[in-house]
């Protein structure tokens, strides 16, 4: 449950029922870590909301504003260990019925605060136990990289399994080409290069694997984007997961293969920590 809401910068419980986001799932969204510091990559979670608006063709709200108003709920924060998250949605707004947008929209905003989730401690030490999913992401170039409110593919994948034991499952396309968790991105380490899927048709382009792929040269990795199979990920020497909330997850079991948290993995998490890209683990 969300500690303090703001809609449109007020306080406020609910939107009007022919809102597009509740209709058609008409709009972006960014979940955003924030530390005793503040907030953490507002500048990166700031910068794909515009483009996931650019995408979309609704009118991005002012930087100031959504700044001040992300200042305001995670000042909230009753100081619970490490943190804290903001959830920022962005809708076109009411409409009529159909799928036709209005011709000028009238964005409706929500800045929400909600505590640190509960993850684990051992997930970031000891690692996780993935699973591959039936479910298959659909290829659309036109909404590949931004966080949409569709997340039916994403729901559809989460509800194959209720075994706690598996931490998350790793979904591919029609292709079979493996694209990302459900509510995470992955990398694989081979021969010292790391390796992330091509997510130019499908996926999400996540902050903290952009992160990672702009630290990489720096910690004497080369990076790739590129097609992978199930077949190339369960020859890694490393897997790990990431995103703003969880950081950075190693794999110890994907399809009943075992794998060992590396060096590289933890070498990652700690340049990560060091920008102040994520919160350590606890």
């Amino acid at each position: 449950m969300a500690i303090k809401t703001l809609i449109n910068g007020k306080v406020q419980a609910g939107l009007a029922i022919d809102d597009r986001g509740l209709q058609y799932g008409d709009g972006v969204f960014e979940t955003i870590a924030v530390a005793e510091a503040g907030p953490l990559c507002l500048a990166e979670h700031f910068s794909r909301l515009r483009e996931g608006c650019e995408r979309l063709s609704i009118p991005p709200p002012a930087l100031p504003v959504l700044r001040a108003e992300v200042a305001l709920v995670s000042g909230s924060n009753p100081g619970s260990s490490p943190g804290a998250v903001v959830k920022i949605i962005l809708t076109r707004g009411e409409g009529g019925r159909g799928y036709a947008p209005p011709a000028k929209a009238r964005p409706n905003r929500i800045v929400a605060l909600y505590p640190w989730p509960d993850y684990p401690p051992e997930h970031a030490s000891a690692g996780v136990r993935l699973r591959f999913c039936r479910q298959r992401y659909g290829i659309n170039p036109a909404l590949a990289g931004i966080k949409h409110l569709n997340r039916l593919e994403q729901i559809l994948a989460r509800a194959e399994w209720q075994d706690q034991a598996i931490a998350e499952g790793l979904v591919m396309d029609l292709d079979d080409n493996v694209i990302e968790g459900t509510m995470s991105n992955f990398f694989m380490l081979k021969d010292n290069t790391l390796l992330t899927s091509d997510l130019h048709a499908c996926g999400v382009r996540g902050v903290i694997r952009q992160k990672i792929i702009g630290l990489a040269s720096g910690l004497g990795l080369a990076v790739h984007e590129q097609a992978i199979s199930q077949a190339l990920l369960l020859q890694a020497d490393e897997i790990f997961l990431c995103n703003s909330l969880i950081g950075v997850w190693p794999a110890r079991m994907l399809a009943d293969r075992p794998f060992k948290p590396g060096p590289i993995t933890r070498r990652i998490r700690r340049a990560l920590i060091g920008e102040n890209a994520i919160i350590p683990p606890c």
